[in-house]
């Protein structure tokens, strides 16, 4: 398709990607010297979904995300740091370094929160877009979650309600073909996910999930129905996780050649050599973005790494609702 956006928009998707990626990099390393603890599922590979989609909606708009979200919240106005931070379990992390990698969330962004439970965030993406429609505003939802989420019975009854009241929300099943180690093709009946729309009488679309102008084309199209009322979007973006579910995984159920197809594919890469050819950029200044990012990912790591933990005597606090003092 031909480029619309401007160099300033295009060398701006270039860049969140790039910070996706070695943000995520980062984090691998991180989990291997064991200075981040326990699970961190990583979003190598599939940066053109989150980059592609968010730039697709406003600021006022919200976001629902996966234990896979750390894209997701970098671009809702997340900031590296503070990410970095709360992986790392400290004190200045988006959530005081509570929620780590699978429960990051910043309402002030309108990013609602990520979630380690598959599926769990649909039903609150569907409950935003009743709020939604019930105050009155033009704002939509971007509800994320990956390919075996499908098969859970909330997807089912949030699609439903959500074409029944015409609520404003976008689903962006990313389908990165495996949930942990088991293949779609073996899990799911319908091998493309977006005709499960049909059954609840909405738009389905499949889009390529490594190009990040043609994400960001299919959630425009969607926002745009949603904000006339004109009801909900399925989007399947295909695309692919580079590493395993999570640092236990030795991806023992995928092929070399499978891995190498992908990475063909990248959209980075390809992004990258797209911008070099429609001579929109020159590869010095590429170059100087991506320099930019290997030093803002050093910053990042330098203050999470220095960041306090949170104290004990705090360990109680964001349970309950404090009581108002009378």
């Amino acid at each position: 398709m031909p480029i619309k956006e401007s160099k300033e928009e295009l060398l701006g998707y270039l860049k969140k990607m790039l910070q996706i990626r070695y943000f995520e990099q980062k984090v691998w390393e991180l989990l291997s010297r064991n200075i981040i603890k326990g699970a961190s599922h990583v979003y190598e590979g599939e940066e053109a979904v989150a980059v592609g989609a968010i730039a697709a909606i406003r600021e006022d708009d919200y976001i629902t995300s996966t234990h896979r979200g750390h894209g997701h919240c970098l671009c809702k106005g997340g900031e590296l740091k503070y990410m970095l931070a709360e992986l790392c379990g400290k004190a200045t992390g988006y959530c005081k370094g509570r929620g780590g990698s699978m429960h990051i969330a910043d309402v002030t962004k309108g990013n609602l929160g990520a979630t380690g439970i598959v599926g769990s965030n649909i039903p609150i993406a569907t409950g935003a877009g009743l709020s939604i429609k019930l105050r009155g505003t033009d704002q939509i939802v971007l509800c994320f979650f990956g390919d075996g989420a499908t098969n859970n019975g909330v997807f089912h009854e949030s699609l439903n309600l959500a074409s029944l009241w015409k609520l404003p929300v976008v689903y962006v099943c990313e389908n990165n073909l495996y949930g942990m180690s088991v293949s779609v093709n073996r899990a799911s009946a319908v091998k493309d996910l977006y005709k499960k729309a049909c059954a609840y009488n909405m738009v389905g679309e499949a889009v390529d999930g490594m190009d990040v102008l043609a994400v960001k084309e299919a959630v425009s199209r969607a926002a745009e129905r949603a904000r006339k009322g004109e009801g909900p979007t399925l989007l399947e973006c295909k695309t692919y996780r580079y590493r395993g579910h999570s640092r236990s995984d030795a991806r023992v159920y995928r092929t070399k050649e499978e891995e190498e197809y992908w990475k063909e594919r990248d959209p980075i890469k390809n992004f990258w050599q797209r911008l070099l050819k429609e001579g929109i950029a020159t590869q010095q200044e590429l170059e100087g973005i991506e320099r930019e990012v290997e030093r803002e990912i050093e910053e990042a790591e330098k203050f999470a790494l220095e960041s306090p933990y949170p104290p004990l005597e705090e360990l109680e606090n964001d349970v309950y609702v404090e009581e108002e003092s009378k």
